[in-house]
């Protein structure tokens, strides 16, 4: 049986279009699965749209359509970036299918019967765009703390989940399980912000609205958004439903991927929950921060917005992907500017990556008429320099990126494309052709041949319309010599034939043509 591997995203609050910042979300999720599945491993992402609550009902009415119409129409929206991006999610949820809302009344229910949920009354301060409640105390100059916009005092009568009841059990499995949560550093904002402070119980139904899941044995309650919203990682697999086979294949999750700011559901809410139904948790939750502008967060009202259309249409998918990746780092906000971009653009991927590409084919087809030399396996101390080099980048890699440190595990690819570069100059193949030193041609021209597929198959999980370019110019056909399965290996490529010219797989961009038009169209 193969290994699996489970990842997910958060379901989005479907509100407009996507930005940036949202895309890198999925990007690092479907990457991470295609990396698995490179591997062999049986591979599931899910994804989906967040949809019931009082703001989607406040957003359909000022649209003019029922909620619904309007839920229908952003998923539709999510879905065409998502094949744009080719995002190859599993299964898309909607928190308004009947699948789901089913699942929620009947762990409502559960979680009522054996003591978990309680009604009363709740008086607060509700921030309705982040739909969270707040005390007095945690208030920011009187507004949401999270968002910064104006609360409402609010009183009606409401069910809560008995939080307190496991704050010392979750504090526990914080402590035997160091790999829960990513980047640790999260761990003790949630022990020090939230938990040790005293852990409120949380009001999980409203009566003011009604675009929500009714509360089976009281129906004019809503079961409030993230005890709806958080389930979804469960009833998209069919717990508790007729067909649960995904669910005992999949569950629990190996890895969950969510932003900064709604790290406190995931990491205190969503693992609670779980306690109370007796399921066993994600074995990971990696909680990545912000890409950011230069005046703080991407906002159409400061004109600062980004949309990952516009530079997949200009400049390619893989240089979008392999831009958000690269740039961000998982533990800390990172800066958007187009100099960035169009910096790594021009050397990441023109002068490094391209550059190499076209100087490898060029010379198998001047010296050896475009066929790929055999190599006998030998190698000389240069190439076996690079060998070891080569190995151990490949080492460094898998070890960062099963870490989720992405941005770092690239930076060792690009590594390993600088040394295949030097190696170039350090063999000068130009200088073996003229002295007739035919073997060390060979074993040069074999080993820039090699490491290409190598570098290929690294970036496959997150630029595979670059890699298979590579594979196709360098005459690579077997699908296992394009997978991990021949990775590590120096002696595999038999009867290779690059093709007739090398293409530049990036051109050049004009740096200040470039920089000015990004700079206007996040003005738009």
């Amino acid at each position: 049986m193969k290994d699996k591997f489970y990842v997910t995203t958060p379901i989005y609050y479907p509100s407009g279009r996507f930005h940036i910042g949202t895309a890198y979300t999925t990007v690092l999720a479907d990457s991470i699965k295609q990396y698995h599945k490179l591997k062999g491993e049986d591979t599931y992402l899910l994804t989906g749209t967040d949809e019931h609550g009082q703001k989607i009902e406040e957003k359909a009415k000022e649209a003019g359509k029922t909620p619904k119409e309007y839920v229908d129409e952003m998923a539709k929206m999510a879905k065409e970036l998502w094949a744009k991006m080719k995002i190859e999610y599993d299964d898309y949820i909607q928190t308004t299918e009947t699948r789901h809302e089913k699942i929620v009344q009947k762990i409502f229910d559960k979680l009522m019967e054996q003591g978990d949920i309680y009604k009363g009354e709740y008086e607060g301060w509700y921030c309705i765009p982040c739909e969270t409640f707040f005390t007095e105390t945690q208030l920011v100059d009187g507004k949401c703390p999270d968002c910064g916009r104006e609360v409402k005092l609010m009183k009606e009568e409401a069910y809560f989940f008995h939080m307190k009841k496991y704050a010392d059990k979750l504090l526990k499995y914080y402590e035997e399980h160091p790999n829960f949560i990513k980047p640790e550093y999260r761990k003790n904002e949630m022990i020090n912000n939230f938990i040790k402070p005293g852990l409120e119980d949380l009001c999980v139904t409203r009566t003011s609205f009604d675009w929500g899941i009714k509360v089976l044995k009281d129906p004019k309650h809503i079961i409030y958004v993230w005890l709806d919203a958080l389930t979804n990682y469960i009833t998209a697999l069919g717990y508790l439903s007729e067909d649960d086979t995904l669910f005992q294949k999949y569950w629990p999750a190996d890895l969950q991927i969510v932003g900064k700011d709604i790290a406190r559901f995931h990491l205190i809410y969503w693992p609670i929950f779980l306690m109370a139904l007796d399921l066993p948790l994600p074995k990971t939750i990696l909680v990545h921060n912000w890409i950011m502008m230069k005046d703080g967060k991407m906002s159409k009202s400061k004109g600062n917005v980004i949309y990952p259309e516009t530079l997949i249409e200009r400049y390619g998918l893989d240089s979008v992907r392999y831009f958000l990746l690269r740039e961000m780092p998982v533990s800390q906000d990172e800066i958007f500017s187009p100099e960035a971009f169009v910096e790594r653009y021009n050397f990441d991927l023109c002068n490094d990556l391209s550059n190499l590409l076209n100087r490898t084919v060029s010379m198998v087809n001047k010296y050896f008429s475009g066929n790929v030399p055999q190599y006998n396996g030998t190698p000389n101390n240069v190439d076996k320099e690079l060998e070891e080099y080569t190995l151990q980048q490949i080492e460094k890699f898998d070890e960062k990126w099963n870490n989720y440190e992405t941005a770092n595990s690239i930076q060792e690819i690009w590594n390993l494309i600088a040394r295949t570069n030097k190696y170039i100059d350090e063999t000068m193949p130009w200088t073996l052709a003229k002295e007739k030193q035919t073997e060390k041609l060979k074993a040069c021209m074999y080993h820039l041949i090699e490491n290409l597929r190598k570098i290929a198959i690294l970036i496959r999980p997150f630029m595979k319309d670059t890699a298979d370019n590579i594979f196709r110019q360098i005459g690579i056909k077997e699908e296992d010599m394009k997978n991990w399965k021949y990775l590590k290996d120096y002696n595999k490529i038999q009867k290779a034939q690059v093709i007739e010219k090398g293409e530049p797989i990036f051109m050049r961009l004009n740096a200040q043509e470039e920089i000015e038009f990004l700079k206007n169209v996040m003005k738009k």
